[in-house]
Formats: structure tokens, sequence, C-alpha cells
């Protein structure tokens, strides 16, 4: 599940991405530039993956903080309390 950072993150990268994706469309379907609406297309859809894929230095601390709480908040199993 996304965090409010990862959203805000995801539409940052939107921000840039789509209006790529648009002009690539564009260019396209509609002026006939095959190849510039294709790298233009790859270019949107480069950088929504890479976004979503890429580790930042930025991103290490949050993923270690991840990582500490769900070893130290693990649930047991069987409850010590239901002794029925």
């Amino acid at each position: 599940m996304a965090g409010i950072i990862d959203t805000i993150k995801l539409a940052g990268t939107l921000v840039l991405a789509l209006p790529a994706g648009l002009a690539g469309l564009d260019f396209l379907l509609l002026r006939g530039q095959t190849a510039v609406g294709v790298a233009l297309l790859a270019l949107a859809v480069g950088l929504v993956a890479i976004q979503h894929w890429l580790t930042l230095p930025t991103d290490i601390p949050e993923l270690l903080a991840k990582r500490v709480v769900g070893t130290v908040a693990k649930e047991s199993e069987t409850d010590p309390d239901d002794d029925r």
C-alpha cells in the first residue's frame, strides 16, 4: 500500500510525464512524425517506471525504518491469553 509520500512523488513525476506523453501522442497520431512521437511516449513511460523502481539516497532512511518497525513489531501467531 502506497503512503502519502509515495503518492506525492508519483504526482510530481506525472506532472512531467503527462505533457510528454500527450505531446508524443500528438506527434504520433496527428502530425505523422512517428519517431518523435514514439520517443516522447517512451520518455513518459520511462519517467514513471524509473520513479517507481529507482531507490534514491534520500529513500534509504525510510526503507530502513520500515524494516526495523517490521522486525520489532512482529505479532505472535497465538495469543497467550487464549488457553481455553
